[in-house]
């Protein structure tokens, strides 16, 4: 637990460094969707930190009618982020292909 509790503590600040060196930079580059895969990634480990650490608690909640609480809204929110921007797949592919210059992949006939 101590090491993905530390693990998330140094992703934030990865992403607050880089999102500081990208505004000084003036022009969106690839760091934008390297941002975008490590964001998605990063935040859904989060919301999997957040219910492991509330335990059996995590998984329910008092009260009719039934509410969820922050650490469940972030959980099951953070599973849509890794798709509904691109998925990681899609972004994996557009950094090799815009940003280290790979052939793209073939097309099915």
């Amino acid at each position: 637990m101590r090491q993905r509790l530390a693990s998330a503590y140094i992703g934030l600040r990865l992403m607050q460094w880089n999102a500081l060196r990208s505004m000084g930079s003036g022009v969106p580059g690839p760091e934008a969707s390297i941002s975008k895969l490590f964001w998605g990634t990063w935040h859904r480990d989060l919301g999997e930190l957040a219910m492991d650490i509330g335990g059996l608690d995590s998984q329910i909640a008092e009260g009719f009618p039934y509410e969820l609480t922050l650490d469940q809204k972030m959980f099951l929110f953070t599973r849509s982020e890794t798709i509904y921007g691109g998925s990681n797949e899609i972004q994996r592919n557009v950094l090799g292909e815009r940003v280290l210059g790979l052939p793209k992949e073939p097309v099915p006939k």
